[in-house]
């Protein structure tokens, strides 16, 4: 069987790996106080079973299944229900809670795991020859629909994993381009880059288990992307494999060729064909890399400082400043300190805060990181201090952001404590102009409130700006809530008033983690109704029997 790697079937990342609190000490006061969970009484639930599960059986016939084998190998094709379950959801709390109730509608009929290009061309012409659905699967982290069957497809349905697909085929020094192969997850393709002294720049929260055809897929946005640009900058050249042929863009600075087919391809979530080949932008390991952590006395003097330095001359890679209620979660996330470090937090930190009249309730902790020469990151941080005193905040060195860097790829997995807890821990993001953050924040957190009210629960919303451009800027907002008697239902409901508060205060639907089935609803609100006429039109053309992952981004 094939050698390819899966995050395990009930949950993110690997068996063995978890979140636990138990060297957290303020970690169990503070969900308390947010959600009403008594983590210290809780019954946690145990590892689901899968001999318990109800797997749709496959209907895809003895001679297809044949057919594929002819072309990847007799090892490189499955119909076992272990693997069809992992390539049928993604990550998304909704995913994760049908997948643990046993609420599989339909899942894909032949796992594929094709070796390169070739086979993956072959493997399309005989789908769309057999009348056939294919959905690309990279490292199944999407959270937002974008890989699960429609439940009433009634045809064949392939999930086509490019996990074999996972070289740096090669670089191009004098360009700074690197050729990938689109199965490449981060981990291994920042290895492969690292050896030769590149880098990507490009490191989203799902890092770890992604892939780089996953993240020009969705539109992906990495931590460091105020230096190195979100992926729809990063990726230069394109190969994407469709019925009879490749569509080849080749990797050049800038075009005036028409309309931008490589836009096209960029957040099409596999509906215009199979991503095979990425050539991305990649710069040398800088020589200097530092986080710096800073505290701010509120979030408006924290926003307007990120604001001020996007137009300043300073270029730091990450731009990140928590609100109070995020920035409470962080403290409590924090390990028990010892020695000096509990002296410094426990007794001079606060004493700090008090003669400058700050209080818990209002600070908002920032992290920002500086890249390059040694002389560059100092000329960085020189300037962002100047801007960061201007605005009241201060600085408090690299302990906490060494931390960040630490943990930054675990934050998915609190998604899964909390579901063993009976909660829903979930993120949902938007990007809006500089001149709307603070209404849209505001909104936001109303919106989430009022629904939680309706429902009759007690609920928490936090969030965080990163991802700062010219003009404006990405908010991101995690919740959470214990369940009551309709987990889906709830779900549904507070995800709803969040997205529906985007759009009614000038944010995208989503800023980088796709549209998928989840977001869909808000389509035509977030780019006219014109607009998802001309999507249609595209994706009608290109695919016109609907072979390519039908439904995502637009219903059919």
């Amino acid at each position: 069987m094939t050698s390819v790697k899966h995050m395990k079937w009930w949950g993110w990342g690997v068996d063995g790996v978890g979140f636990h609190y138990e060297d957290k000490p303020g970690f169990a006061p503070f969900v308390l106080q947010a959600v009403g969970l008594d983590l210290l009484t809780a019954e946690r639930a145990g590892e689901p079973a899968f001999a318990d599960l109800k797997v749709p059986k496959s209907n895809a016939t003895a001679a297809f299944t044949k057919t594929l084998a002819g072309i990847v190998g007799a090892d490189n094709v499955s119909t076992d229900d272990m693997l069809r379950v992992i390539h049928t959801y993604g990550k998304s709390l909704r995913d994760l809670v049908r997948i643990r109730g046993n609420m599989i509608k339909r899942s894909p009929d032949v796992v594929v795991y094709p070796a390169d290009e070739a086979e993956v061309q072959q493997v399309v012409d005989a789908a769309v020859a057999a009348n056939a659905v294919i959905i690309p699967f990279g490292g199944g982290s999407n959270i937002a629909s974008s890989l699960e069957p429609l439940p009433e497809e009634k045809r064949t349905i392939i999930s086509l994993d490019l996990g074999r697909l996972r070289k740096v085929i090669d670089i191009d020094a004098d360009s700074g381009l690197a050729r990938i192969e689109a199965g490449a997850q981060g981990p291994d393709l920042e290895e492969q880059l690292n050896k030769q002294g590149w880098t990507i720049g490009h490191f989203p929260d799902s890092f770890t288990h992604s892939t780089v055809g996953g993240w020009v897929a969705t539109r992906s946005s990495g931590m460091q992307s105020d230096k190195y640009g979100d992926i729809a900058d990063i990726a230069r050249g394109l190969r994407v494999v469709r019925p009879g042929g490749v569509l080849v863009l080749r990797p050049l600075p800038s075009t005036s060729s028409g309309p931008s087919v490589r836009e096209m391809i960029l957040g099409s979530e596999g509906r215009l064909g199979v991503i095979t080949e990425v050539t991305v932008q990649v710069h040398r390991v800088p020589a200097k890399r530092d986080v710096y952590a800073y505290f701010f006395p509120n979030w408006k003097s924290g926003i307007a400082a990120m604001q001020e330095i996007s137009e300043s001359d300073a270029a730091p890679s990450i731009t990140r400043i928590s609100d109070a209620r995020e920035t409470g979660f962080s403290l409590a996330t924090s390990k028990d300190r010892k020695g000096f470090d509990k002296f410094l937090a426990g007794t001079v930190l606060p004493g700090l805060m008090k003669s400058k009249g700050w209080t818990l309730e209002d600070i908002c902790l920032s992290f920002i990181g500086y890249e390059g020469s040694v002389s560059h990151a100092k000329r960085q941080k020189k300037l962002v201090d100047a801007i960061v005193k201007k605005h009241g905040g201060m600085g408090v060195g690299t302990g906490p952001g060494i931390l960040y860097d630490q943990k930054k790829f675990d934050t998915p997995y609190l998604r899964d404590f909390l579901l063993d807890m009976g909660a829903a821990g979930d993120v949902s993001e938007t990007a809006a102009p500089w001149s709307k953050l603070v209404a849209l924040h505001e909104a936001v957190y109303a919106a989430a409130n009022k629904a939680y009210d309706e429902i009759g629960i007690k609920g928490w919303i936090m969030s965080h700006l990163s991802h700062s451009y010219h003009s404006g800027a990405c908010l991101y907002f995690t919740f959470a809530f214990v369940f009551d008697k309709d987990p889906i239902g709830e779900y549904d409901r507070v995800k709803s008033a969040i997205q529906q508060a985007f759009v009614d205060n000038h944010g995208t639907i989503s800023h980088h983690h796709g549209v998928g089935l989840e977001h869909a609803p808000w389509l035509e609100q977030d780019i006219s109704v014109e607009g998802v006429k001309v999507m249609r039109g595209l994706v009608g053309a290109a695919d016109p029997k609907k072979n390519f992952n039908p439904g995502k981004i637009f219903a059919d």
